[in-house]
């Protein structure tokens, strides 16, 4: 099952930017998860929060956000549905609203644009890119996503390599260090041998 509901919000007040609701309701989705995304959308706002979570609610369902710039990307999900394919969904979502909003009002201009907006839903001509998106993500188990899912861990398992080589190097770097720091004690404690002797 899809991403059932899907999210955009400024993060300072919760401010719903534009909302996507998927057409079969036959999923479990009511007005209340409705509501406790707008609750969770308020809470976040001014506060440190976790740029990325999966909140368990009512329903066998999932809340999964996402914090980037100044808003949040907030999906309802069934339970079944893998926490790394919805996280993966909220950053396509990202990525395209980022690029849509740079293209309409400049690579600074959006953030004003978004800061100045009054009105809720005053960005639902997005909409369309996120039903687009959601048709992408239908089938956890397409081949398409799981490719995704496999580039993604793929760079994740990049990224520990290079993290455990540092973590190595430093360790060598370290062992340089302490053997050039004992070096230079012996050198000092001849040095004061041969001082004394003057």
């Amino acid at each position: 099952m899809p991403p059932l509901v899907t999210f955009v919000a400024r993060l300072s007040d919760g401010l719903p930017l534009v909302a996507n609701t998927a057409p079969d309701m036959s999923s479990g989705v009511t007005q209340d998860h409705k509501n406790q995304a707008k609750d969770i959308l308020r809470g976040l706002g001014g506060t440190s929060s976790s740029p990325r979570m999966s909140i368990d609610t009512t329903g066998n369902l999932v809340f999964h956000y996402l914090v980037r710039d100044t808003l949040c990307f907030l999906t309802l999900t069934e339970q079944s549905y893998p926490k790394r394919l919805a996280f993966l969904y909220l950053e396509e979502i990202a990525d395209a609203f980022l690029e849509s909003l740079a293209n309409d009002h400049g690579d600074p201009g959006w953030r004003d644009a978004i800061s100045r907006t009054a009105r809720p839903y005053a960005f639902i001509k997005f909409d369309m890119i996120i039903q687009r998106k959601r048709r992408d993500f239908v089938d956890p188990t397409s081949r398409q996503n799981t490719t995704k899912l496999n580039e993604d861990l793929a760079d994740i398992q990049s990224i520990m390599k290079k993290n455990i080589n540092e973590v190595l190097n430093r360790g060598e770097k370290l062992e340089n260090v302490s053997n050039i720091s004992n070096s230079l004690v012996s050198e000092s404690k001849k040095f004061k041998w041969g001082a004394k002797k003057l």
